[in-house]
């Protein structure tokens, strides 16, 4: 297969949307995310509307040897993977002293641990096979602290990190990496992370959806864009107003702002 992508987190959300405008390109496809489901059904989907291949694998990538079972799977297929799309990830929302350990942790390991293995593993192979694209899907969470997201915002802000060394790293040898850090998308994070009844929840009528989000950093990835932002508003705010606020009033906003009402 030529041009063949892996995506993770591919049963939902910009997972999906990846999927779709990467197949309507006549690229080949290996989804991964736990739901079997969804993913057999997306496979059938775009196998059918744009003639593509598409491999399904079904597992945990947050558990323990998650990254390199998939990773197992993926040479099984016998592909040559071109483009790695790191979006599986989840949020929390709360005090961190009162949230689970296990969950918190459970966010490190898919936010944090998976992305790392699979840049490692695909990155070397990507070098092998002469370069290739990576985008990993971070969040403009992660140019702030969180306070009532503490580890997710944590979190994203080290893919972001991660995301532009590892472009300076390897770009002279074929491979560029993209930091896709979208604001508010329209998808099942809300209610994963427990924020329908913030103000960041209420306000989410105004989100982008996740079909613009996608296309948006897909571009950027094949442009070799090093950090890209899908709204201007927020590029603005992140970049010209948040630097130059006093830390603790930025602290409050962001905690008032992810505060139940």
């Amino acid at each position: 297969m030529a041009n063949t992508a892996l995506i993770t987190g591919a049963s939902s959300g910009m997972g999906v949307e990846f999927a779709r405008y990467h197949a309507s390109k006549g690229g080949d496809l290996i989804i991964t995310a736990r739901r079997e489901a969804e993913l057999q059904k997306l496979k059938s989907e775009l196998e059918t509307k744009h003639g593509v291949t598409v491999h399904v694998v079904a597992l945990d990538l947050g558990a323990s040897g998650g990254a390199e079972a998939l990773y197992k799977a993926v040479q099984e297929t016998g592909e040559t993977i071109k483009i790695l799309i790191n979006n599986a990830g989840f949020g929390g929302h709360g005090v961190h002293i009162e949230r689970e350990l296990s969950r918190e942790h459970a966010m490190i390991d898919l936010n944090i641990k998976a992305v790392v293995s699979l840049t490692h593993m695909i990155g070397n192979d990507l070098v092998k096979s002469g370069g290739g694209k990576m985008l990993h899907v971070s969040s403009t969470a992660g140019f702030m602290p969180g306070p009532m997201q503490a580890v997710y915002f944590a979190s994203k802000a080290f893919v972001t990190s991660f995301s532009q060394a590892i472009d300076q790293e390897l770009r002279g040898r074929g491979v560029t990496s993209t930091a896709l850090c979208p604001g508010g998308v329209a998808t099942e994070f809300l209610e994963t992370a427990n924020l329908e009844n913030t103000p960041m929840g209420k306000g989410s009528a105004s989100f982008a959806t996740a079909e613009s989000c996608a296309k948006h950093g897909y571009d950027a990835m094949m442009k070799g864009t090093l950090v890209t932002v899908n709204q201007k508003s927020y590029s603005f705010f992140l970049n010209w107003i948040v630097p130059f606020m006093p830390r603790r009033r930025a602290l409050k906003m962001i905690a008032g702002m992810q505060s139940d009402g």
